[in-house]
């Protein structure tokens, strides 16, 4: 999937101020940006995976080799927000050609699917409890208008993440078919709607 017309959303959440001539700058990294991930910063995702998710309910969603598959498979899905060089939050999907969600799409890249499954959503915990999970989806959820294939996204969450990803506009679709250990799932679905020129231009003026 090419994502050449979705470049110009992912840029820089604040824009770098201007520096006189005179005065040397003493670092050249943004202060606050959102990228696409590769597989390159699989051990940073993993490890503010592990803390997240270890300490809870003893599981990863993704296990290293699974974030390595996925990010060179897909790397346009995933979407990471970095501050000062430093990695804070992610989101990492693939593609599903499926209405509902089977084991195999815990670890399958459909690329002719027209569904982005969304794996995981993390941040770090130093930079929890800031309202950052709430706007990275938000912005991997308008990036996703962006590519013309796409048509919904979706996700297996634990019931008290619910009203989580119903604020941010998801709907449930019922007990998801995948269970991990003794654990179960809701699964939920959002919508990326929108005629191609809508979605063609909110790409641009973003």
């Amino acid at each position: 999937m090419s994502v050449v017309g979705a470049q110009p959303f992912i840029k820089p959440m604040q824009p770098t101020p201007s520096v006189s001539p005179g005065v040397q700058r003493r670092h050249t990294l943004p202060a606050s940006e959102v990228r696409p991930l590769n597989t390159q910063d699989a051990i940073s995702v993993f490890e503010i995976e592990r803390e997240a998710f270890i300490s809870v309910s003893g599981e990863c969603p993704l296990h290293l080799d699974e974030v390595r598959h996925f990010l060179t498979l897909c790397p346009e899905l995933s979407m990471g927000w970095i501050e000062e060089g430093r990695l804070v939050a992610f989101i990492i999907g693939s593609l599903w050609d499926q209405d509902r969600l089977t084991a195999d799409a815990l670890t399958l890249h459909k690329p002719r699917g027209s569904t982005v499954h969304i794996h995981i959503l993390a941040v770090h915990r130093t930079f929890r409890q800031q309202g950052k999970g709430n706007i990275l989806l938000w912005r991997y959820l308008q990036y996703l208008r962006c590519l013309p294939n796409v048509r919904r996204a979706v996700l297996m969450c634990e019931d008290d993440l619910i009203p989580f990803y119903r604020k941010s506009g998801f709907k449930v679709l019922g007990r998801c078919a995948i269970t991990v250990a003794n654990m179960t799932f809701t699964e939920m679905w959002y919508p990326i709607s929108g005629h191609a020129y809508m979605r063609r231009n909110s790409c641009l003026s973003f």
